[in-house]
């Protein structure tokens, strides 16, 4: 006998993502995303699916850049407050006190408080349903000296499916 099923819960645990966008001279922004993976090894190219309302998808669109910053699990809450609220209402820096540093390569500000980054700029942009899929290059990528020593880890996410995240699939929150 087969159950049917929401498509995502078997792909599930996933890893998180902070994707920064913007200018850090000027008005940035941060995106949670979960739907993000690498397509290609040479050249190094990373797609990142992002809603096509969001503050993020319309910064990305205007500067054709942006980072993929790796939280570790002591950002879940910074995560969290990212994942549901906008740019285009909030400052999502001052808002999470996470810290914009500098990137190498681009303008968009990354994370000071993740372990590893990648700079990308955008090579395609494809139309998905409710989403853009970002196709960037990745142009540089570091990480965090104990991150690359093995002594620091990057988790999963934790848990069950998060139906609260994707409740818009179902009929109840």
């Amino acid at each position: 006998m087969r159950t049917d099923v929401e498509y995502l819960e078997f792909l599930w645990p996933m890893r998180h993502y902070l994707i920064t966008c913007g200018d850090i001279e000027g008005k940035s922004n941060i995106i949670a995303v979960s739907f993000c993976m690498p397509v290609s090894k040479e050249p190094p190219l990373i797609a990142c699916a992002i809603g096509r309302g969001a503050y993020s998808c319309t910064v990305i669109e205007r500067t054709n850049e942006f980072i993929v910053n790796v939280p570790s699990q002591s950002l879940k809450k910074q995560i969290y407050y990212c994942g549901f609220h906008s740019g285009y209402d909030v400052d999502k820096f001052k808002e999470t006190g996470l810290t914009p540093q500098p990137a190498r390569k681009v303008k968009a500000p990354i994370i000071a408080e993740c372990v590893a980054w990648m700079e990308c700029t955008v090579r395609q942009e494809i139309e998905t349903g409710s989403k853009n899929l970002f196709v960037g290059e990745v142009i540089e990528a570091y990480a965090d000296d104990a991150l690359v020593k093995g002594e620091r880890k990057v988790e999963y996410a934790h848990g069950n499916f998060p139906r609260k995240i994707y409740a818009t699939r179902f009929e109840e929150a």
